[in-house]
């Protein structure tokens, strides 16, 4: 009969086409870990990997002095590099559970990074952080956006989890619990 014919081979296409993807994502896995060296399981709800591990492009930020630095500031380290802004709904939600993460992992060698876009530098920020409880996080700004344009941001908050060769493993648009103890793991393994 023409539509069980026309079923067996939809059923059989789409077969074909689930092997493919599945054999897409588990080779995904298998060249991520091989690249780190060490075994990184399922990575958390949002978070992708970045497979090669890419070296960050150059950029530069201030801190709460007024300094200028950039990422070899950092180095030899873990660091979770958020990208927000105190006006940035998102960013505010996940603003708490990011200070708890920095709070778990500071005595690894792994830096919580929040760069803030706000035009009202060190006020703003240090302002919204009273407000709202956070005392692990320092205050670090992008004020004219050069790390957003270097890093191809399509917005805010966006997360990066780089290695502390200075590579970036993983990224995160969106807003996310950070202090779930699955994240914790992750970035733990991919930086290694």
């Amino acid at each position: 009969m023409p539509v069980s014919k026309h079923l067996k081979t939809r059923r059989t296409m789409l077969a074909a086409i689930g092997g493919t993807l599945a054999g897409g994502v588990m080779g995904r896995k298998l060249a991520l870990s091989q690249a780190s060296g060490a075994t990184i399981g399922e990575l958390p709800h949002g978070l992708k990997p970045v497979d090669p591990p890419a070296r960050l492009p150059a950029f530069r930020f201030t801190d709460a002095m007024g300094d200028t630095r950039s990422m070899a500031y950092f180095s030899g380290k873990g660091v979770v590099l958020n990208l927000w802004a105190t006006w940035c709904a998102p960013c505010v939600a996940e603003m708490p559970s990011l200070d708890q993460l920095a709070a778990a992992v500071k005595d690894e060698g792994i830096v919580v990074l929040p760069l803030s876009a706000d035009q009202g530098g060190v006020q703003a920020v240090d302002s919204f952080y009273r407000k709202h409880g956070i005392v692990h996080l320092g205050t670090w700004l992008d004020h004219d956006g050069e790390a957003q344009t270097a890093l191809k941001l399509r917005g805010i908050p966006t997360t990066l989890i780089i290695d502390r060769q200075g590579r970036e493993r993983a990224r995160l648009e969106g807003g996310t619990n950070w202090a779930a103890p699955a994240y914790h793991d992750a970035i733990r393994a991919l930086v290694g």
